[in-house]
């Protein structure tokens, strides 16, 4: 049996996580990561900063870690001429074939050069992303669940990381020809809304409880904390950049109380007793694919018993978009009753939404080797 060399493994993550860049509207880090495996081959300064790393698990995101580590520094205001560069980027070039944002290319390998040190530190950090625009493909189901259910909205979200996404109700939506939320909100979620399926728009939704887990939780407060999160948001996606930060300054002054905590053992405690008088839902984006087969298992058999346990009084959803292929699918099941239903297909960042796409085999989720974003 023929086992890859170290730098066939580190080469090809670096590659798959190139074409899920451009795939999902980044050309900058596209190119970018595609010249880095191009170095790695050589053994430049990419392959200084990744060797050893080739046994890292997949979903660890080794590709995306090495981006957040060099982007921190930019951040920092520690690397001002790639900084400069990533300003230039032009975010409507494609990755491919013209390769425009390859400019960027020599501060990138410079920065690797120079900093390797500091670098092999930084991909140490576990990727770390709270991407608010999933808020537009769960708000279907949000809106579901409370207007189904006439309760107040116990919200259990797990992955929560900065709990960005336990705020989903203080944000703005707008599509063409939709629009739900607060319209003084600080906070503007646009998305494009494709087929003409509808879904309940209640005029205000109330929320009971918010709380959340996630296994290294982040204080959106702090200073590190923002630098976190903003280091692994692509430098050529300027919304999203502009999304965050306006997100941020909404949670300082609404911080969510999010628990240190593995998703399986964290939900077995909030789901041991029902709470009459409220409905639970449950919810997460792109979070199953990082755990195991067994706790995946283990995740399901607490919402199972839990379900067996609701009623009219104290029911229970769970909400979740997870990967299915080049697109997220959303689902949402409901207790009592068990019923399971496919509410859109959407992109990782939140948009498109399609709310046409029928529910299939082909579009359930399946957890495949799609890099996170």
């Amino acid at each position: 049996m023929s086992h890859q060399s170290p730098e066939v493994v580190l080469t090809e993550r670096l590659r798959f996580q190139s074409l899920a860049c451009e795939r999902v509207g980044s050309p900058l880090y596209a190119v970018l990561l595609e010249r880095a495996a191009d170095d790695l081959e050589a053994h430049g300064p990419t392959w200084e900063v990744l060797r050893g790393h080739e046994g890292d698990p997949g979903p660890s995101a080794l590709a995306l870690r090495l981006m957040g580590a060099v982007n921190r520094l930019v951040l920092k205001g520690e690397e001002p001429e790639l900084a400069a560069a990533y300003r230039q980027a032009d975010p409507e070039a494609p990755g491919r074939p013209d390769r425009r944002n390859d400019d960027a290319w020599p501060a990138f390998r410079d920065v690797l050069e120079r900093r390797g040190e500091d670098l092999r530190r930084l991909v140490e950090l576990p990727v770390q992303t709270n991407e608010i625009g999933r808020g537009a493909p769960l708000l279907p189901g949000f809106l579901t669940f409370a207007a189904e259910t006439g309760l107040p909205l116990r919200l259990l979200e797990v992955g929560s990381s900065a709990g960005l996404n336990l705020n989903w109700d203080r944000y703005r939506y707008l599509a063409d020809g939709f629009a739900w939320g607060p319209a003084e909100s600080p906070v503007t979620i646009d998305f494009e809304l494709r087929g003409e399926a509808g879904f309940p728009t209640p005029a205000a939704v109330e929320i009971a409880d918010r709380q959340g887990c996630d296994a290294s939780p982040i204080d959106p407060s702090s200073a590190e904390g923002r630098l976190s999160l903003l280091a692994y948001v692509w430098p050529d996606q300027p919304a999203r950049i502009e999304r965050l930060q306006a997100a941020l300054s909404l949670a300082a002054g609404l911080p969510a109380s999010i628990e240190g905590a593995a998703g399986a053992p964290w939900l077995r405690d909030k789901l041991a007793e029902p709470r009459p008088g409220q409905a639970t839902l449950v919810y997460h984006s792109i979070v199953m694919q990082y755990m195991s087969e067994d706790e995946r298992a283990e995740f399901k058999g607490h919402l199972s018993a839990a379900g067996e346990r609701a009623t009219e009084s104290a029911p229970l959803g769970w909400l979740r978009m997870e990967p299915a292929g080049e697109m997220a699918e959303v689902r949402l099941s409901t207790w009592p009753g068990g019923e399971d239903r496919h509410l859109a297909l959407a992109g990782y960042h939140g948009t498109p939404v399609d709310l046409s796409a029928g529910d299939s085999e082909q579009n359930r989720n399946i957890f495949p080797d799609f890099p996170p974003c």
